[in-house]
């Protein structure tokens, strides 16, 4: 048998018992090679109970600096019984699968294409300790000091991270650092290594970060200048709030009277919370909720509000597994037609769509200026594989000298120059009006709306003629927009070429990876990553320039194609679908193989040491 050989080029996964501490010992292993120089992309597979279901870790480790699932495992670390049959058939041939022999592994399970490596863990674990605690916790930090040894990783730099992982609680260095030397020096002795894939020390990473998602929304809503958050707890989006809560406390400070200028509500329900945002909004604070796929449903009456009532409105949509409950910690893109089209009647919504930590950043304070100066609500739609995982991402940079954009806001002075105010007047033929927050003005510029019909100075009628007129006004608005949302990023090949990828979020890393495979069987493809919605003029040339295009993205009902077709009356011969909805990100060899089956002459034969098994592996 031919073992797999590679240096700093592999993917490792985990499997685990939920609830058992393995996250820690994992994220530690992944944190290790971070340290190390090398780009790498941790993935937490995770069940939605509290504890004893099979849980996985999976983390892309390239020094090539591909960060999105490639498909296929290279090494599996199996320390779960139950999910074993399973694991094993993941491994690569002439990959590695790692388990606990303290007991025999069942003869049904091994395969002749695998080298099959066994560590006592529960005996070193019973020898060394006597609380079943410290069992549980310390087998999985002992799996991490021998795979130091088998991949032949610097021991000092786990070593070193576990003093600053436990830094103020010095007494559990020693412990932890034990633990490694038990697995380091178990392999060192008794078996050979380091095995075919080995991690030499990089220097690929350079001034990168690894974040999370959710924590660079909750930081980007500081710094966008939000003061009021209304939420309701919802897998996967809670920590944004978590986040921006961590973060307010320390820089939502008055220095002065050391007062706090924020608020956090924790509604009743998602509807009650969005009602919070609207109304913190219309009195002039920067407010935002965050939800997932339920809540986004629940929000949605009050998103029509804010749309036809023209309130600046900011939501954070952490996508998920749907429809219902569905899988509420596996990963989707899968509400993106019902956040484009929120709300009964003729809605149409802003949506974002960030790719990594950064771009949350950027874009979540982003969304409090342009929804103040759009007057219309901005959902930024993230998904959990983003939000919950630790993505490596260019550092976060602010300029202090940057002002908010509040938008079209009258003052006092204003008003009086003003024969008479009208809310939805268009004044610059922007269609976007001005407004001005209550009471700035004892007789003028206060009004109170409703979610009937009104004219242009927010009286309210039932005439159809300035029902249509405000409505044509909103669409000439929506062409407005246009201009102030995120432009798509365009990747063009060297190569003359008909073919196009067109992908989103966080399908853009597979996605890029994917055009390298495509590239070596001779596809050349030009490829563009949307931002926003409304799509812009350059997105509709892309479609119009290309014979093909392939639509990515992770949900059953090809969504964003969708709403490609309904935006510009496109045919389902040009727009292709290539789709990922099992809750597990996207793989760059399931993009390979779904775009060959569809292309004219070509077969799907396998890639490099591909074996092709559920999502391209």
């Amino acid at each position: 048998m031919k073992s797999l050989e590679a240096v700093n080029e592999f993917v490792i996964k985990f499997a685990n018992v939920n609830g058992t501490g393995s996250a820690s010992a994992n994220n530690l292993f992944a944190k290790a090679l971070f340290r190390m120089g090398l780009p790498v992309s941790p993935k937490n597979i995770f069940p939605s109970n509290i504890q004893g279901l099979p849980t996985w870790y999976e983390v892309r480790v390239s020094e090539k600096g591909y960060l999105g699932r490639r498909g296929g495992v290279d090494i599996m670390v199996s320390v779960n019984p139950q999910s074993m049959p399973q694991d094993i058939k993941e491994v690569e041939p002439g990959g590695y699968f790692i388990y606990d022999d303290t007991k025999p592994l069942d003869l049904r399970l091994i395969r002749n294409d695998v080298n099959i490596i066994g560590l006592p863990l529960t005996r070193i674990c019973n020898e060394q300790y006597s609380d079943p605690r410290q069992r549980q916790l310390f087998k999985n930090v002992i799996y991490v000091g021998a795979l130091a040894a088998l991949l032949d990783m610097d021991f000092a730099v786990i070593t070193q991270l576990v003093g600053d992982q436990f830094k103020g609680k010095e007494k559990l260095v020693l412990p932890n650092i034990h633990a490694l030397e038990l697995g380091h020096q178990y392999v060192k002795s008794n078996l050979d290594c380091p095995i075919g894939i080995t991690v030499r020390t990089s220097d690929q990473v350079g001034e990168k970060i690894l974040l999370d998602g959710n924590t660079a929304l909750g930081l980007g809503a500081i710094y966008g200048g939000a003061t009021v958050a209304a939420w309701y707890p919802i897998t996967p989006s809670t920590s944004v709030v978590d986040a921006y809560e961590k973060y307010a406390k320390r820089l939502r400070i008055d220095p002065g009277t050391g007062s706090r200028n924020y608020a956090i509500v924790q509604a009743e329900d998602e509807l009650a919370a969005m009602g919070m945002v609207i109304g913190a909004s219309w009195n002039g604070a920067r407010a935002f909720t965050a939800t997932s796929g339920p809540g986004l449903s629940l929000m949605s009456e009050f998103l029509g509000l804010a749309y036809f009532a023209e309130i600046p409105t900011v939501l954070f949509d952490v996508q998920r597994a749907g429809p219902s409950t569905g899988m509420p910690t596996r990963t989707q893109q899968s509400d993106v037609l019902s956040a484009a089209y929120a709300s009964h009647g003729d809605t149409k919504q802003v949506l974002l769509f960030p790719s990594t930590p950064k771009e949350c950043f950027d874009m979540g304070a982003a969304s409090f200026d342009l929804a103040e100066r759009l007057q219309t609500p901005i959902i930024l739609m993230t998904d959990l594989d983003l939000g919950m995982n630790d993505n490596m991402s260019e550092p976060l940079h602010w300029d202090d000298d940057r002002k908010y954009d509040r938008g079209k806001v009258l003052s006092a002075d204003d008003l009086d120059r003003i024969e008479r105010y009208g809310r939805y007047l268009d004044v610059d033929g922007d269609a976007i009006c001005y407004r001005t927050y209550p009471g700035t003005h004892p007789e003028k510029g206060a009004f109170f709306t409703r979610g009937t019909s009104r004219d242009e100075y927010a009286v309210y009628t039932e005439r159809g003629e300035e029902y249509e007129k405000n409505m044509h006004r909103l669409m000439a608005k929506w062409e407005t927009i246009k201009q102030y949302v995120p432009k798509p990023q365009v990747i063009r090949s060297k190569q003359k070429t008909d073919t196009a990828l067109l992908y989103y979020g966080t399908s853009e890393e597979s996605s890029r990876e994917a055009m390298d495979y495509l590239a070596e069987d001779g596809i050349h493809v030009n490829a563009m990553r949307v931002r926003a919605f409304p799509f812009n003029d350059e997105v509709e040339a892309f479609l119009h320039e290309h014979e093909r295009v392939f639509i990515i993205e992770q949900n059953r009902d090809a969504q964003l194609r969708t709403l490609l077709m309904a935006e510009f009356e496109l045919g389902p011969d040009k727009l292709k679908s290539v789709l990922c909805f099992d809750g597990t990100p996207i793989s760059a060899r399931n993009i390979r193989k779904q775009i060959l089956l569809q292309m004219p002459g070509y077969n799907v034969t396998p890639l490099r040491r591909e074996r092709v098994v559920g999502n391209g592996e």
